[in-house]
């Protein structure tokens, strides 16, 4: 039977403008910039706030769209060596953002954890969402936080700083039968 939270059923979003932010946020970091670039930060502010209604959903779509992407990824990897993606993805993450308070809430990291727990079960994480009202401007930075904490975890496992975003770059330009790269 199929869900309501069926990924078939979610809209992908502009994931290249998510994307953008991501890999632009994760050269800052290692570069030894995280947080400390006002330029970068202020570039990313106005491409935020010259974005319209359907642009600014869009790319929250294209952010969840990319959660479930490098979940899917990881649930493979790790399903290669006999583990649970949700047991090894997940706690890492929590350990994260609770690091990250001043970017991610408390109250807003159960939410981004379900958001992976629903991509990590094959599920949408917009749609999973959306059955619990609108997204707040206080979850805006946590879900950043959550698209950013896993492309990490994957340039970690590969050990390249860049395959998390060559990967999604790939697979959107790849044929259907054949989605990741390796």
């Amino acid at each position: 039977m199929s869900s309501p939270c069926d990924p078939q059923y979610a809209p992908a979003g502009d994931v290249g403008a998510a994307l953008m932010l991501i890999d632009s946020r994760l050269k800052a970091i290692y570069d030894g910039e995280a947080g400390t670039d006002p330029e970068q930060q202020q570039l990313s502010d106005q491409f935020t706030a010259s974005l319209g209604p359907d642009e600014a959903r869009d790319l929250l779509d294209g952010a969840c769209t990319l959660i479930y992407m490098f979940m899917q990824w990881l649930r493979m990897a790790y399903e290669d060596h006999d583990r649970d993606v949700i047991e090894y993805v997940v706690p890492s993450l929590v350990a994260s953002m609770r690091m990250m308070s001043r970017s991610v809430r408390p109250e807003a990291i159960p939410t981004m954890t379900g958001l992976v727990v629903a991509a990590g079960t094959d599920l949408s994480p917009n749609l999973w969402r959306k059955q619990y009202g609108d997204w707040t401007e206080e979850e805006m930075n946590p879900l950043e936080a959550t698209a950013l904490l896993l492309a990490e975890h994957i340039n970690r496992l590969t050990d390249d700083r860049d395959f998390a975003t060559r990967m999604i770059t790939e697979a959107l330009s790849s044929t259907p039968q054949d989605p990741w790269p390796t």
